[in-house]
């Protein structure tokens, strides 16, 4: 009993970072409608930052933050005005290429600076820090304040979209542009604040990811993978409901794993697919024709 109350607890703390993946994309999708192909290879890039300001300043490794998250914040602002615009409110499709273009060329940047080897951040005494619940059932601090800092993410998401002008204007901004331009918002603007808020996500993420397990250029795909899978699972511009996608991929694989080695990865991807065909728009979807 107790190793199983472990195995759930463990999975609950895998999908905190699940769910970190997947926030940003959530939110750059319910205000621009973009689908970003590349998002998984820019939590790479963050985790790569995070790895070159520790190395190159000794700072420890969750100082990292203040480094990565305003370099990816403004990073963000800069891709959606010099790129990404061009692609907002022209359908699916031209996003989807653009931004895949942008994941090829990261991967290939990051492979010519970094090379192929796996990196990590040394984070010391913080990897292996745990916590005793009760007799038996220990609690990783790393992996409880991933889980802390998501809930947070998107409590404060919650709190920007329900009580800022800031977060009425990506509102009425995803509701409708035209109509939101003629009240004195430059949706352009807008988008791309959103799109440096939903890149700073990425670069906790990112510095997370950097910390708890080893990276290399190519680990991008998977990242995403998980992303959607959390986004989709939730329902498309939901919040909580992207964060309680990404808890349920992490307690699916949890389970999968206690039961069979082999089957975790899979056990994750086959609750998405079993959710799919029964909520098609998720368990917690936004608004019934998402």
């Amino acid at each position: 009993m107790i190793d199983w109350i472990n195995t759930l607890i463990q999975g609950l703390l895998t999908g905190g970072l699940y769910a970190l993946f997947a926030v940003g994309l959530s939110l750059a999708f319910g205000v621009m409608r973009l689908v970003n192909i590349a998002h998984g290879d820019l939590i790479i890039l963050a985790a790569y930052l995070a790895l070159v300001a520790v190395e190159a300043t000794g700072m420890p490794a969750l100082a990292a933050l203040l480094v990565v998250v305003p370099a990816m914040a403004l990073f963000g602002y800069g891709l959606q005005r010099g790129l990404l615009v061009h692609t907002v409110g022209k359908g699916l499709l031209s996003p989807l290429l653009v931004t895949f273009g942008l994941s090829i060329i990261l991967q290939n940047l990051m492979l010519e600076i970094f090379s192929a080897d796996s990196r990590g951040v040394q984070a010391g005494l913080l990897e292996t820090l745990s916590l005793e619940v009760v007799d038996g059932i220990t609690v990783g601090v790393l992996p409880l304040l991933i889980l802390a800092s998501a809930v947070v993410v998107v409590g404060g998401l919650q709190l920007l979209f329900s009580h800022t002008g800031l977060g009425r204007s990506f509102k009425a901004t995803s509701d409708d542009p035209e109509t939101a331009s003629l009240m004195g918002i430059d949706p352009k603007r807008v988008y791309a604040l959103a799109m440096g808020l939903a890149m700073a996500i990425v670069a906790i993420a990112g510095v997370y990811t950097a910390i708890r397990t080893s990276f290399d250029p190519l680990n991008g795909p998977s990242r995403l993978l998980f992303a959607f899978e959390a986004v989709i699972i939730g329902g498309l511009g939901s919040l909580w409901g992207t964060l309680a996608g990404g808890l349920i991929l992490g307690l699916s694989q949890a389970i999968g794993f206690r039961l069979d080695p082999g089957w975790g990865i899979l056990a994750s991807h086959l609750t998405f697919l079993a959710v799919l065909v029964v909520r098609p728009n998720g368990l917690f979807p936004r608004t019934r024709d998402r």
